[in-house]
C-alpha cells in the first residue's frame, strides 16, 4: 500500500524521533489515515510486534488494515473477532492474513492484561502501538498493557492527544510518552482532498444543561446529563431534522444512553427509516451483522451510545446526528469526524442539536485548525472560567453554522441577522463599519487620547507624564506594527471579514486595541505574536 507524502514524512519522523526518545506520539486529524501510517511500521519492523486497541471494531479494523498491506498477525481477544476478520479478509483478498504463531499481533487491552507477563513472548516483542493512545496513562489499564513489553519502542496514535480530565500524556507528566510528531492539520488535508469537505447544521433546541455539573472527569455529571436529555424533545427533533436536512442519507446518532437510543430507533422506524439500536452491551457478532448492513444501506440509521465516537471507519457514511452533549473536546471531535471519509462528490453534514460546535468551536481553533497540540497537562474546562470566544454562528433561518467572522449574512441562504445593538464592538462582531457614528467618534477621541500635565506642575511631574505618554505611544506602535504582520499572514481582500477574525480571535477590537495603555498593549501585543 504506497503512502501518501504526509504520511511517508511521518515515517521518517517516528523513525528519527526513535533515535533519542523510547516511545513517539504521532498526532493526525481524524480520517487522516494514521492506520496506514503504523501499519507500514510494522511490517518493517524487526522482532515481534503488539498493535493495542480497547474495542472490538477497532480490533478488526487494525487487523483489516494490517491485511490490507500483506502482513500476517494473530489476534488477542474474543474468538469471534478473529472470526469475522478471516471472513472479511477472505471476501476482499481471496485468502486472509491471520497467522496463530505469527510474532506480530493485533490485541484487545481488556485481554492483554490478563496473559501471563512471563509469556516468551513479551520480550520477543520490539514495538508497541496504542490506537486513540490519549487514553493512556501510567497508572491505567493501556499504561499497564504497554508496560508488559520490557524491550519494546512504543507508538501511540490519535487525532486528539488530550484528556478531559486534564492529565498529561507525556512520561514527565501522567502518561508514557516522550515525544510529540504532528502531521498535516485539518483544513490541510481537506485541501488536499485526503479529508471530505462538510456543512454543519445546529437546529434550536430545549435542552436545559444550567443544572449540569462538570465532574473530575472533565465532563457532564452522566446522571445529571441523561435526565437533562430525557426531559428535553430531543429525540423527536433529531427525527425531523434528519428528514429535512438529509433524507435517506446514510446516518449515524450519537445518544447519551441505552434509553434514549432505544427510544430514538423507535422514532426513526416510526417515520419509515431503518434504524437499529448499537451499544456496548450489544453482542459482538449483532454488531459487526448491523454496522455490514449498514454499509449496504439496509440500515439507514446506527443509533449508538459511546460505541462509534472514535477510530471505527465506516467509509459510506453520510450523516451524523449529535444527541449526546459533552464537555470533552476529544469526544466532539472524534464523533463529528466519522463521515469525513472522501468520496468523489460527497459533502458530509454534521447535525448538531446540543450545542457542541458552538461549546468547542475555539478549541476547534486552537487545535484543530491552529495544530497547537502538546502531551503536557492542561486546565480542565469549567463553565464558571470558561471564557473562550464562539467562533461559529448559527443561521435563524436555516440552521446552518459558519464561521463567525463571515458576518451577519448567511452563505447558504442569504438571512441577514440583524444586531441588537450598534453601540459597541461586541455587538457587531468588531466589525467598525456597522458600529454607530457615536461610538466610532468615541473610539478616535480613545485613541487620541493623553495623560494630560496637571495645572502648575512641577518640572518632575511634567517629565513623568511625558514619560507616561512617550512609553504608552511607543507600546502602542509596535503593537499596531504586529497588528499589521498579523493581517499580512491571516487577512484578506475583504477588511471587514478581517476585523471580525481580529476581535473573534483576541476579543477586542481593532480600534480599541490603539486606546489601550502601556501594560495592555505590551500584553496584547504579545498574544498576538504567538498567532505569528
Amino acid at each position: 500500500m504506497k503512502l501518501r507524502d504526509y504520511q511517508e514524512k511521518a515515517v521518517q519522523d517516528i523513525y528519527n524521533e526513535w533515535a533519542q526518545h523510547r516511545n513517539v506520539a504521532y498526532v493526525l486529524p481524524c480520517r487522516g489515515g494514521k492506520s496506514a501510517v503504523l501499519a507500514h511500521i510494522i511490517r518493517h519492523n524487526q522482532g515481534g510486534a503488539c498493535a493495542i486497541a480497547h474495542r472490538s471494531e477497532l480490533v478488526s479494523q487494525l487487523s483489516h488494515t494490517l491485511a490490507r498491506n500483506g502482513v500476517y498477525h494473530r489476534i488477542i481477544g474474543a474468538g469471534s473477532i478473529a472470526r469475522e476478520c478471516m471472513r472479511v479478509q477472505l471476501l476482499e483478498y481471496g485468502k486472509h492474513f491471520i497467522r496463530r504463531a505469527s510474532p506480530v499481533v493485533v490485541a484487545s487491552v481488556d485481554t492483554l492484561i490478563k496473559m501471563d507477563r512471563n509469556d516468551p513472548w513479551f520480550k520477543q516483542v520490539t514495538l508497541w502501538v496504542c490506537d486513540e493512545v490519549h487514553h493512556c496513562t501510567i497508572k491505567n489499564k493501556w499504561g499497564k498493557a504497554v508496560g508488559m513489553f520490557p524491550n519494546a519502542h512504543g507508538l501511540g496514535v490519535t487525532a486528539t492527544p488530550l484528556r478531559g480530565d486534564g492529565l498529561g500524556l507525556s512520561h514527565d507528566t501522567d502518561g508514557v510518552l516522550h515525544t510529540l510528531v504532528k502531521g498535516p492539520t485539518h483544513p490541510e488535508l481537506e485541501q488536499k482532498g485526503n479529508l471530505a469537505p462538510f456543512r454543519i447544521f445546529a437546529p434550536t433546541s430545549d435542552i436545559d444543561l444550567s443544572n449540569v455539573n462538570i465532574t473530575a472527569s472533565g465532563d457532564y455529571s452522566p446522571d445529571k446529563l441523561r435526565k437533562a436529555v430525557h426531559k428535553s424533545h430531543i429525540t423527536g427533533d433529531v427525527v425531523k431534522h434528519y428528514l429535512k436536512i438529509a433524507p435517506g442519507k446514510l446516518g449515524m446518532t450519537f445518544c447519551v444512553d441505552v434509553q434514549s437510543a432505544i427510544q430514538q430507533a423507535l422514532e426513526f422506524r416510526a417515520a419509515g427509516v431503518p434504524a437499529v439500536m448499537v451499544c456496548g452491551e450489544t453482542p459482538a457478532d449483532d454488531r459487526i451483522k448491523y454496522q455490514r448492513m449498514h454499509q449496504a444501506g439496509e440500515i439507514k440509521q446506527l443509533v449508538n451510545v459511546d460505541l462509534y465516537g472514535e477510530g471505527v471507519d465506516i467509509p459510506n457514511l453520510e450523516v451524523i446526528s449529535l444527541a449526546r452533549p459533552t464537555e470533552s473536546f476529544s469526544l466532539f471531535y472524534q464523533a463529528m469526524c466519522r463521515p469525513l471519509n472522501p468520496i468523489p462528490g460527497k459533502e458530509a453534514i454534521i447535525i448538531d442539536h446540543v450545542g457542541n460546535v458552538a461549546r468547542h468551536s475555539a478549541a476547534w481553533m486552537r487545535y484543530v485548525v491552529g495544530g497547537e497540540w502538546s502531551l503536557g497537562r492542561r486546565e480542565k474546562r469549567s463553565r464558571t472560567a470558561q471564557t473562550d470566544i464562539i467562533h461559529t454562528r448559527t443561521c435563524p433561518e436555516c440552521f446552518a453554522v459558519y464561521a463567525r467572522e463571515i458576518g451577519p449574512v448567511c452563505p447558504y441562504c442569504k438571512h441577514k441577522s440583524e444586531p441588537i445593538s450598534r453601540n459597541g464592538p461586541e455587538f457587531v462582531d468588531g466589525d467598525l463599519h456597522e458600529l454607530s457614528m457615536e461610538t466610532l467618534m468615541a473610539l478616535r477621541g480613545k485613541i487620541d487620547e493623553v495623560v494630560k500635565t496637571p495645572y502648575n506642575a512641577s518640572p518632575v511631574v511634567v517629565a513623568s507624564v511625558a514619560k507616561i505618554n512617550r512609553e504608552r505611544a511607543e507600546a502602542r506602535e509596535r503593537l499596531r506594527e504586529t497588528m499589521l504582520a498579523w493581517q499580512m499572514k491571516y487577512g484578506s481582500d475583504d477588511l471587514r471579514r478581517d476585523q471580525r477574525l481580529y476581535f473573534i480571535t483576541f476579543g477586542t477590537d481593532v480600534a480599541t486595541s490603539q486606546t489601550l495603555n502601556k501594560k495592555d498593549s505590551e500584553i496584547l501585543n504579545e498574544r498576538i505574536k504567538r498567532e505569528l
